[in-house]
C-alpha cells in the first residue's frame, strides 16, 4: 500500500506537445470522413475569403500598372450644352490654343463623321452598322491617347488625304479582319477604304476600341465631314493636372467656356474600381457567414465526438489523465479539425484567384496579410467551437464515464 506521504509525491505525467498533438489527431485518424465533411465548412468559408481578397488585389494591382502604363495625366474636352440646351462645337482653333499651353505635352482630337457606317462588303444593309463609329482623325492622335497598333501602320501626311482606313481593336473584331494590307478593304460611305493598320486596346478611351479613322482631309474631300472636332484628348506635364485642367474651357472657348466638358479617362476607371469595393465586402460577408457555419458544424461534430468516446475517456481519467489533459486533447482536435479546413481553404482559395486572374490577364496577388488572417480566423473558429465540448469532457467522471448506457 501506498502511504500518504509517497501519494503526496506523485505527479500526473505532462503531456509533450508532440503527444498533445498525437492524441488530439486520434479522433480524425479514426473518422475520416467526419473530419473531411466537418472540415468542408470551414474551408469553404475560408476559400470564398481569400478568393475575394486574391481577387481585388489582382484587379487594383492590374488598375495600377494599366495607369502607370497609360498615364493619368490625358484629359478629354468634348463640347457640352449652349445657354438654350442646344449640344454646342469646339472652336475650330481649339486644338493650336491648348498647343500653346505651356504644360501640355500633346494634343489632338477626332470627330465624327454622322451618316456613314463601315461594312466588310457592299452587300450588307445599310441599317446594319454593328455599332462601329466613323471618326475623322488627326495623324498625331497615338501619342495624346497612348494607342499602339497590333498590326500596320497609323495615318500620315501622306495617307491622310487617300482612302485608307484604321481600325480599332473590338471594330476590326466586328468586322472579321485580324491583318492589315493592301488587299485588306472596307466599304465606307460607297467607296472601298484600305485598311492600312489595326489599334490594340486603349484602356483609358475605351470608346476608341470601336471606331474606324480615316485622315482628316479626306474625310473632307470624299465624305463630307463638316471639320467640328467632337472629342479632344490632351496629355499634360503628370505635375500640371489640376492647373490645366482648371483653365482649359477658358482657353479652348474663351466666350463660353462653361459650353466646354473636360474629364479624365483615367477617373472613370479608379470609380470603376470604387464601385467594385462594395461587392468586394458582399462577399467578404458571405465568406464569413460561411465561417461561422463551418464552426458550428465543428463543434457538433466535437460533441457527438465526446458522447461517442465516453468508454476512452473514462479510462484514460481511470488511468490518470487529469482534467486539463483531456480538456487540451479536445481541445487540440478541434483546433486540428480546423486547421484542416483552413489549409485546404487557404489552397482553394489561391487556387480560385490563380485561376480567375489568368482569364482576365492580370497580375496574380494574394497578400500574405490575406492569409495570415485566414490562419488565426481558423485558430479563433477552432478554439471556440471546442472549448465547449472540451469542458465537457473534462467534467466527466471515471465513473460516470465507464457506466455503460
Amino acid at each position: 500500500m501506498i502511504d500518504s506521504d509517497r501519494r503526496s509525491d506523485l505527479r500526473p505525467a505532462r503531456l509533450r506537445p508532440f503527444d498533445v498533438a498525437r492524441v488530439g489527431a486520434e479522433g480524425l485518424r479514426t473518422r475520416p470522413v467526419r473530419a473531411v465533411l466537418s472540415a468542408l465548412g470551414i474551408a469553404i468559408g475560408i476559400a470564398a475569403m481569400v478568393a475575394v481578397v486574391g481577387i481585388t488585389t489582382s484587379s487594383r494591382l492590374d488598375l495600377a500598372q494599366r495607369l502607370a502604363r497609360y498615364g493619368t495625366n490625358v484629359l478629354t474636352v468634348t463640347p457640352g450644352v449652349d445657354f438654350i440646351g442646344k449640344d454646342a462645337t469646339l472652336p475650330d482653333e481649339a486644338v493650336s490654343m491648348v498647343a500653346r499651353i505651356a504644360d501640355v505635352q500633346h494634343v489632338s482630337a477626332t470627330g465624327t463623321v454622322k451618316h456613314t457606317a463601315v461594312y466588310r462588303t457592299d452587300h450588307v444593309p445599310a441599317t446594319n452598322t454593328n455599332g462601329i463609329a466613323v471618326l475623322a482623325a488627326r495623324t498625331d492622335l497615338p501619342s495624346s491617347v497612348g494607342a499602339t497598333l497590333t498590326d500596320g501602320a497609323w495615318l500620315n501626311t501622306a495617307t491622310d488625304r487617300t482612302t485608307a482606313v484604321v481600325l480599332g481593336a473590338t471594330a476590326a473584331q466586328y468586322l472579321g479582319i485580324d491583318a492589315a494590307g493592301p488587299d485588306v478593304k472596307v466599304w465606307l460611305g460607297g467607296q472601298w477604304f484600305t485598311v492600312i493598320g489595326i489599334l490594340s486596346p486603349v484602356p483609358l478611351e475605351a470608346g476608341l476600341d470601336s471606331a474606324v479613322f480615316v485622315g482628316l482631309p479626306a474625310a473632307r474631300d470624299r465624305l463630307a465631314f463638316d471639320g467640328h472636332m467632337s472629342t479632344m484628348y490632351v496629355r499634360i506635364t503628370p505635375t500640371a493636372v489640376d492647373d490645366v485642367r482648371a483653365e482649359l474651357g477658358r482657353t479652348v472657348n474663351p466666350e463660353y467656356p462653361n459650353e466646354v466638358r473636360v474629364e479624365r479617362p483615367s477617373d472613370a476607371l479608379q470609380v470603376k474600381q470604387a464601385t467594385n469595393q462594395t461587392f468586394t465586402a458582399l462577399l467578404l460577408g458571405l465568406g464569413a457567414v460561411a465561417l461561422l457555419v463551418g464552426g458550428v458544424g465543428v463543434a457538433n461534430t466535437m460533441i457527438i465526438s465526446v458522447l461517442e468516446r465516453r468508454g476512452e475517456i473514462g479510462w484514460r481519467r481511470a488511468l490518470g489523465a487529469t482534467k486539463g489533459q483531456i480538456r487540451i486533447q479536445f481541445l487540440t482536435e478541434a483546433l486540428l479539425l480546423s486547421a484542416l479546413g483552413g489549409v485546404g481553404g487557404i489552397v482553394l482559395g489561391v487556387a480560385v484567384t490563380t485561376s480567375y486572374a489568368l482569364t482576365q490577364g492580370w497580375p496574380i496577388a494574394v497578400p500574405g496579410w490575406a492569409q495570415a488572417t485566414a490562419v488565426a480566423a481558423t485558430l479563433v473558429i477552432g478554439g471556440i467551437a471546442g472549448l465547449y465540448p472540451a469542458v465537457r469532457a473534462a467534467r466527466l467522471a471515471p465513473t460516470e464515464a465507464l457506466a455503460l448506457p
